[in-house]
């Protein structure tokens, strides 16, 4: 409910109209079965015809006004809820791109897309519902019950026995079915998670020949949810028709005291049919009400979810008053930066002390696991490290406005994303204000220009989601082009050319020196990919083995030694030695 009233402020206006027009609708239903009783008792059981025409005219305008009345209420109620569903997206949008990458690990993207839409679809549909019978509904309940008693007193008081009943059943309900809904709503987190992870990765299952255990896999978490909805439409399906039966039954005591009462006291037939019809409401109205608290209990269930990502801290904040970056000697520096991640107790890096020059490239190389993508990571500042500091111009990263820092930096990462959309659109990602030259340059250099060309469209080439209609090559060397396109003061390069071959790789490397003036970071497996880096960094578990140039490192690492041996043979080893 409180998303509701926070997001209905901005649509005042429209929610208020809604509301009104309900409220108009509802006076209407309320007062044609009184309209109804005075045709019977007056026109009918006197033979005035003129009286039952001209009372019918009245009904047939009253009706024709609340039928105008509804579809306003609709046409209202269905623009507040959906923009209270955009509104409510949105901003859970934005929270989440304020996230920490641990926090949308530990909350886990799954469980983000099921709130993004799921729950805050029950959110909406609940809004849509207090414009159209949420309201609706206890008003024509209680305005049913006291035009009964204006009626009749007696009769108006058997209606009145029921609610309590009826009350009670529903208090029943909620305690029972909430629960229940916060265990469907975790179960379609499972199943969403399960089929992201099987679509990610449908070519390894394809090429595994594991689709039947994959399929056992979203069997299992698939029949979870089943079970659990049934549970809860179980009880579900119970409490309907309990209210239902109760009211029902409120109207066969009502017939046969009503019946009584007409043979025995004058009572006006009329009369009992008007009450007949308020029973009638009051039923609609009871019914209604059980599925009110049904989506309640819903959109509750949401509501505590959406909260957990609005209420979680927002780690990596730029700071109130952020320090202007100023160009000096050192574009990056690393000071006794120690990381872990929140789910481990051993550290990943430890003791990182390294400075990075301009127009510099310094080279990171290291065994798997050792935490070369887990120092990028913090470069980019997605995580803060635990301990010690990272520096941008001799300022500490966290002091400095986190968008403006990340706007001077460029990153190929180790696995390439490219977005459904053009070729050019993908290419002025990082900057939308490229020119059409400036594109064609970057992407020369990264070596993409010369197979965007043997396309139809060339550069107006359509791309699917993550590029699927390109080679992982194409898809690396678009990602450098995008980079460049950037023309960031700090590139960042994860195993970029990784899925590139050795001549390709050499022509990039030489379009990098001959026509930009970029501080580099280059991590990479191959050593033919660092060796001529100024700086060379040798990462093993977590810390630094040794930096140096390729000479230095050759005669004073083992490691690195180890790795140049195993990738280009002891000869030629030696020979450099």
């Amino acid at each position: 409910m409180n998303y509701i009233f926070k997001y209905a402020k901005k649509y005042k206006k429209d929610f208020t109209l809604a509301i009104l027009f309900l409220l108009l609708e509802t006076f209407v239903d309320l007062i044609l079965p009184t309209i109804m009783s005075f045709i019977i008792d007056n026109g009918v059981k006197n033979n005035d015809l003129d009286y039952v025409l001209k009372y019918s005219l009245y009904m047939l305008i009253i009706t024709l006004l609340g039928t105008s009345f509804a579809v306003v209420r609709n046409i209202k109620s269905s623009i507040v809820s959906q923009s209270i569903g955009k509104d409510l997206r949105e901003d859970l949008y934005i929270k989440i791109n304020k996230l920490s990458a641990s926090k949308i690990t530990e909350i886990s993207e799954a469980s983000l897309i099921t709130r993004l839409t799921n729950d805050v679809n029950q959110i909406q549909n609940f809004a849509h519902g207090l414009m159209r019978i949420f309201v609706k509904a206890p008003l024509l309940g209680i305005g049913s019950i006291i035009m009964a008693l204006l009626l009749d007193r007696t009769i108006g008081l058997i209606s009145i026995l029921i609610v309590p009943i009826v009350i009670f059943t529903i208090i029943i309900n909620l305690k029972l079915s909430y629960p229940i809904f916060i265990r469907i709503q975790k179960s379609l987190d499972k199943v969403n998670s399960r089929l992201k992870e099987y679509l990610s990765g449908i070519r390894v299952v394809k090429a595994f020949n594991r689709y039947d255990y994959e399929k056992k896999r979203f069997d299992k978490v698939n029949e979870d949810l089943k079970k659990v909805s049934i549970s809860g439409m179980r009880r579900l399906a119970i409490f309907s028709p309990l209210v239902t039966l109760l009211v029902n039954l409120g109207i066969v005591v009502i017939l046969w005291v009503g019946s009584d009462l007409v043979v025995n006291a004058d009572f006006e037939v009329g009369k009992i049919v008007a009450v007949l019809n308020y029973m009638t409401q009051l039923l609609f109205s009871l019914v209604m009400s059980t599925r009110i608290i049904n989506m309640y209990i819903r959109s509750k269930a949401s509501s505590e979810r959406l909260d957990e990502v609005f209420n979680a801290e927002e780690t990596l904040n730029s700071p109130d008053n952020p320090l202007e970056i100023n160009k000096n000697d050192t574009v990056l520096e690393f000071k006794n930066v120690y990381f872990k991640y929140f789910d481990t107790t051993n550290y990943v890096l430890e003791n990182i002390n390294f400075k990075v020059e301009p127009n510099t490239t310094l080279a990171i190389i290291g065994t798997t696991g050792s935490g070369k993508s887990t120092l990028v990571n913090l470069i980019l500042r997605f995580f803060d490290p635990n301990s010690g500091e990272i520096k941008f111009y001799g300022k500490n990263i966290k002091d400095l406005d986190l968008k403006k820092y990340r706007e001077k930096i460029a990153v190929v990462p180790q696995k390439n994303l490219l977005f459904t959309g053009t070729i050019l659109e993908n290419l002025r990602w990082g900057n939308k204000n490229a020119t059409y030259e400036d594109i064609i340059k970057c992407s020369k250099i990264a070596m993409a220009d010369e197979f965007i060309q043997t396309f139809k469209d060339g550069y107006n080439t359509y791309l699917g989601q993550g590029g699927v209609n390109l080679s992982g090559g194409q898809k690396q060397r678009l990602s450098i082009a995008r980079a460049l396109v950037k023309n960031p003061e700090l590139l960042i390069l994860d195993d970029a050319t990784s899925s590139v071959d050795l001549i390709t790789e050499r022509k990039i490397k030489e379009g990098l020196k001959r026509n930009l003036s970029t501080t580099t970071i280059l991590i990479a497996q191959r050593i033919t990919s660092v060796m001529d880096a100024e700086n060379i960094i040798v990462l093993d578990d977590g810390k630094i083995e040794a930096i140096g140039t390729h000479d230095f490192l050759l005669n004073n690492s083992s490691i690195y030694k180890s790795i140049y041996i195993s990738q280009l043979g002891e000869e030629v080893s030696n020979f450099g030695a």
